[in-house]
């Protein structure tokens, strides 16, 4: 029997027609599972993209020096992550000094996250983030001063910029130039506002919007004078020299550490993965699970597709009386099964990304339109329909057409 895909196709939509509750249901099925890939897929490119454009936005000529070897995802929900949270940083004070050094390097800033709250009044603000650095931070990061001024190198150590979040929640204004706060017992003259930024999630990994940014000598006062640098920002003179940079960069590092790499110097792309990687490691865990839902529809494929098979068993009788082959039988219902899973496929990916941009109204990114992410969840759907649509099809193809007519079904 000749093959006539349009013909074949406008059988497989009767067919389908005949149960519309199953073919819904199944439908709804496989659409949640895409649904759930696109939407996390989607905010997780949105992130990615976000940070990216900040790196680009500073001109192309930033790298960033992080402790620790790369590594990848699949180690970020076991123990390396928590390892690292106990453990003293790779990177030191005297590696910011000598990279600042380089004839390559314009300007380079350390980021010394200290542990604590800043305190006005006794009264803490508890999701306040305390930065060591030194002046170049502002330049280097783009950091707008609303009022004041950056620290500098006159300023006194018990001087801090604050984030105007920060300044609300100490002070209850956001003019609060000259007023004094605490940190571990110490107290801080501010000298400037930062402007309030509306995507807290950047390159640095800090909320400025909530940050209290002080010298770096002030910093080691409060880790008995020694620096724990988690992060050094250097800026290249301009994007062609990007490169020489990180070639002297590196071997600097590696000379400083005997050889041992337990650093990481990031540039463009590989700078924008959020919290070292952390986010995606999540996004990639809760993408395995919604992957879980897509099989529970490829169950409801073959489900109902098997039944099918059942209830037409007469049908196919007929058919192979009349000439047609196996691959006839198998062709008709693999297009029903596919047919079912690129719809389930279509509507989830819709839905996926209408979820997401609700999700975006209570974050501060939006989901990122990308080609793979269509790729994974439409190119997933097609591979469920096909997997969990060939056993039935097979099935179907091996009845023998004789006792297949004897049925009255």
């Amino acid at each position: 029997m000749r093959v006539n895909p349009i013909e074949d196709i406008q059988n497989a939509f009767q067919s389908l027609k005949t149960t519309k509750t199953r073919t819904l249901l199944t439908i709804t099925g496989v659409a949640i599972g895409v649904a759930c890939i696109t939407t996390v897929l989607s905010l997780s490119s949105g992130v990615t993209q976000l940070v990216s454009g900040q790196v680009a936005e500073l001109g192309g000529n930033i790298a960033v020096v992080r402790p620790g070897a790369p590594n990848n995802d699949a180690t970020i929900l076991t123990g390396a992550i928590s390892q690292q949270q106990y453990v003293t940083s790779s990177i030191t004070e005297q590696d910011f000094i000598d990279i600042s050094k380089l004839d390559s390097v314009e300007s380079a800033a350390p980021i010394m996250v200290v542990n604590g709250n800043a305190k006005h009044d006794n009264t803490p603000v508890k999701d306040s983030v305390i930065v060591a650095t030194t002046p170049a931070l502002a330049a280097i990061s783009q950091l707008p001063i609303r009022d004041g001024q950056f620290i500098d190198s006159v300023t006194n150590t018990d001087t801090a910029v604050i984030g105007s979040q920060l300044s609300i929640d100490l002070f209850g204004t956001d003019q609060s130039i000259g007023q004094r706060f605490t940190i571990h017992g110490q107290r801080f003259t501010v000298i400037g506002i930062l402007k309030n930024t509306n995507n807290p999630i950047n390159f640095n990994n800090i909320d400025f919007n909530h940050a209290a940014i002080i010298s770096l000598e002030s910093g080691k006062s409060f880790n008995q004078g020694i620096s724990q640098i988690q992060q050094i920002n250097v800026r290249a003179k301009d994007a062609k020299t990007l490169s020489p940079m990180i070639e002297q960069v590196t071997g600097t590092l590696t000379k400083n550490h005997y050889d041992d790499h337990d650093f990481t110097v990031l540039t463009g792309d590989a700078i924008a993965q959020p919290t070292s990687h952390f986010f995606s490691a999540v996004a990639g865990v809760m993408t395995a699970i919604a992957a879980v839902s897509l099989i529970v529809g490829g169950i409801g494929i073959m489900n109902i597709m098997l039944v099918g098979v059942a209830e037409r068993t007469r049908e196919i009788g007929l058919r192979k009386s009349v000439g047609a082959s196996n691959g006839n039988i198998v062709w008709q219902f693999m297009i029903e099964s596919l047919i079912i899973s690129i719809i389930g496929g279509v509507v989830g990916y819709v839905a996926g990304y209408g979820i997401a941009f609700a999700i975006s109204t209570m974050v501060t990114f939006n989901p990122a339109f990308t080609w793979q992410t269509a790729l994974i969840a439409l190119g997933t759907s097609v591979a469920v329909g096909l997997v969990f649509g060939i056993y039935p099809a097979l099935r179907a193809a091996k009845k023998d057409p004789i006792e297949a007519l004897r049925q009255y079904h």
